[in-house]
């Protein structure tokens, strides 16, 4: 699930890309709130469950069987400061300091400049969903107009298939948020 990470004051909360605060991932919360290197900050990022190889499973982590990890892609802010304006590769320089180097619940998310073609045929070998691609000089602007970032999708992932029955049935059952 896509998600921003507000770490403040030894605390911190995952919300959804709309506004919902993420309840049932409070543990993950508090594991960030400690292992990120900064009395504020607020991470973009990504909860997901993996398995023993280290690849997602988007059923365990809909069923909410964890434990469950913040995979960390970019940076809007850091010990009061908006970073919003600089550079992906400023963000991510930054974003690289303050992620741990060794942890099981948050991960920096690498980037490559290069090998788009090579990432992209290992993603879809290795049935991973696929890979997003940002203007490394862009600034950090969602929802804006061009998009500095891409979602390159593998049409073949096979966790992608009927996941949307998978979230109508949640709905259902839950219509008051996560």
């Amino acid at each position: 699930f896509r998600a921003l990470a507000y770490i403040d004051g030894g605390g911190a909360r995952l919300v959804s890309k709309r506004n919902v605060v993420y309840r049932r991932f409070a543990d993950l919360a508090s594991h960030l709130s400690l292992e990120v290197d900064a009395d504020n900050a607020v991470l973009d990022g990504e909860i997901v469950k993996l398995d023993g190889t280290g690849r997602p499973v988007f059923l365990d982590l809909m069923r909410g069987r964890g434990p469950f990890c913040f995979v960390a892609f970019d940076l809007l802010a850091v010990n009061g400061r908006d970073v919003r304006k600089q550079p992906l590769v400023e963000r991510k320089e930054i974003l690289r300091e303050i992620v741990p180097k060794e942890s099981r619940c948050v991960l920096y998310a690498k980037h490559l400049s290069q090998y788009a073609r090579e990432l992209y045929a290992a993603v879809c070998e290795q049935d991973l969903e696929g890979i997003v691609a940002k203007r490394k000089d862009a600034p950090y602007s969602p929802g804006a107009l061009p998009h500095s970032w891409i979602n390159v999708k593998n049409p073949e992932y096979s966790q992608g298939r009927d996941r949307h029955e998978l979230f109508e049935r949640r709905v259902a059952k839950r219509p008051h948020g996560l």
